[in-house]
């Protein structure tokens, strides 16, 4: 391959070319790790070799089963330059949910963390998965390839391949853990695309320094990788997420970006209720779950014009809403990207006008091109409008205002049906965490023998309020329909790695209560 020559400015490209002209500067720093962007493109370029020998091809799937690290990130990059697909697994799902997916996604490798290793020997489903797969990991295990041995004999120039831009660059796994497992294709054109796209947006530049603390597996951390890795910045990985290690970590590493969920921004204010924002910070995500307004509005007055919130799904749908816009919005989620639409659809699937709830659906060049082998998910989240185009069924509830600002009302699932009306937990939850006592709130559907469902709260505490107490505050506060027949105080709420509210857990807790 020529070096000067750019065939299609995909990933591998960009890779290739940070490590030839940004090649002294900082790439990543992970643990005592600090690899400038020249040796750092040669490890994912062994890596990248790495596969190629062992005989793998372009769409070929790749089991990446690791806790954050060096080994995790080269991996994940280093794939992309072989035009292999990684797929990622969430390490919190069961035994049996990873064997699913690796049946599903019908890969040919699996690389793992030691720990990752020891999972899945130890477990009869994941070890009969696994039986067949090149396994690698990164200690010494039997029946396992060292990782360090396998990528180190490989060569560290450019791999000699040709990708087409609709190879798929990984399959993403929703993060239910029950039933048929619906892998989430992203393509190496789409994947460039969306990353460039999102670094406009999130404001990132060649000198972003980028703190990434959640699950690499997590479509979160990709935002954060792809963004940082398309500018020519540099990411510093942890292994986890420490709300005091994020301030130590802005005055020591000078960190410009992340991308973090709302808990997580909770926890950062709550740690150090007092301290100003750090100087450097430029631009910090909020994804994953909702922002609600009195949250957004405290972290505006400490950060000033750096949150700014995203909404989205892995499938291929986001919007954003700048900062300097947010006051008098502070309940949306902004406008769609550049080559992204949306629509508003209601239950007949015709476009409703503002200010009128429905589903949002979605079309654009980030949109997944499907399900992986899943082609009724795929047709399920479909939808075909008038003039033949296909958009994305998003299954959420939203509404966009006059000036195309959209408003997310609910989860078209976690919708309560009562006495025939709509009820939203949204819009309760967010009078609940106006109460000084209400750390963390959830509404879920009840059985009702008069409406069917009705409305009922778990909450999280911040000191021993009176529950009955904070139902008749928020019920003075609703709309007669919306009002709470109970509030029940938990000692935490499920969430998933990506602080994302488990409602279907909750449901099931409580699916045995019954209300007159």
């Amino acid at each position: 391959m020529n070096e000067f020559t750019i065939s299609g400015s995909l990933l591998p490209d960009i890779l290739r070319l940070h490590g030839k002209w940004r090649r002294s500067r900082e790439a990543v720093v992970c643990g005592d790790a600090r690899l400038d962007w020249m040796t750092f493109n040669q490890r994912l370029n062994r890596v990248a070799n790495a596969a190629l020998d062992a005989g793998l091809h372009q769409s070929d799937r790749v089991i990446v089963l690791m806790s954050n690290g060096i080994e995790m990130l080269e991996t994940l990059l280093g794939l992309i330059k072989a035009g292999v697909t990684s797929v990622p697994l969430n390490l919190s799902v069961t035994e049996e949910a990873i064997a699913g997916m690796i049946a599903n996604a019908d890969a040919r490798m699996i690389i793992c963390t030691v720990d990752q290793a020891q999972r899945i020997d130890a477990h009869p489903a994941t070890r009969n998965a696994c039986a067949d797969l090149l396994k690698i990991t990164t200690g010494n295990r039997a029946g396992w390839q060292n990782y360090g041995d396998w990528a180190g004999r490989a060569r560290a120039q450019e791999p000699l391949v040709t990708i087409d831009p609709d190879t798929p660059l990984n399959i993403i796994y929703s993060s239910g853990t029950t039933g048929t497992p619906k892998g989430i294709v992203h393509t190496q054109e789409g994947r460039r695309n969306w990353g460039g796209d999102l670094a406009i947006a999130l404001r990132y530049h060649g000198a972003a320094r980028t703190l990434v603390t959640i699950g690499l597996y997590s479509n979160i951390s990709w935002v954060s990788i792809l963004c940082t890795v398309i500018a020519g910045g540099t990411l510093i990985i942890e292994p986890g997420f420490d709300a005091a290690r994020f301030w130590e970590l802005c005055d020591n590493e000078r960190i410009t970006h992340s991308s973090m969920v709302p808990l997580q921004l909770q926890k950062i204010l709550e740690v150090d209720p007092d301290r100003s924002a750090p100087s450097p910070i430029q631009a910090i995500m909020s994804a994953g779950s909702p922002l609600h307004a009195g949250l957004k509005q405290k972290l505006l007055t400490r950060f000033g014009p750096a949150i700014i919130e995203l909404y989205g799904l892995t499938e291929g749908v986001i919007t954003t809403i700048d900062p300097e816009v947010a006051d008098g919005r502070l309940s949306s989620v902004g406008q769609p990207l550049l080559g992204t639409d949306i629509r508003i659809l209601d239950d007949a699937d015709h476009e409703t006008p503002p200010g009128t709830p429905g589903e949002i659906v979605a079309t654009g060049r980030i949109v997944m091109p499907g399900y992986w082998r899943r082609e009724d998910a795929t047709r399920d989240a479909s939808w075909t409008a008038p003039d033949g185009s296909i958009w994305l069924r998003t299954g959420d509830i939203g509404y966009v205002d006059d000036d195309g600002y959209l408003y997310i009302v609910d989860r078209k699932k976690d919708m309560i049906l009562s006495g025939g009306q709509n009820i939203y937990p949204q819009d309760i939850e967010a009078e609940l965490l106006k109460h000084e006592a209400v750390s963390e709130a959830a509404v879920i559907a009840a059985a009702s023998r008069k409406w069917g469902e009705t409305p009922i709260a778990l909450v999280v505490l911040r000191n021993d309020a009176d529950p009955t107490e904070i139902q008749t505050w928020c019920n003075s506060r609703l709309g007669k329909q919306q009002r709470l027949t109970d509030v029940r105080v938990v000692q935490e709420l499920p969430r998933n790695p990506n602080g994302k509210l488990l409602k279907r857990e909750l449901r099931n807790t409580y699916r045995e209560l019954v209300y007159d």
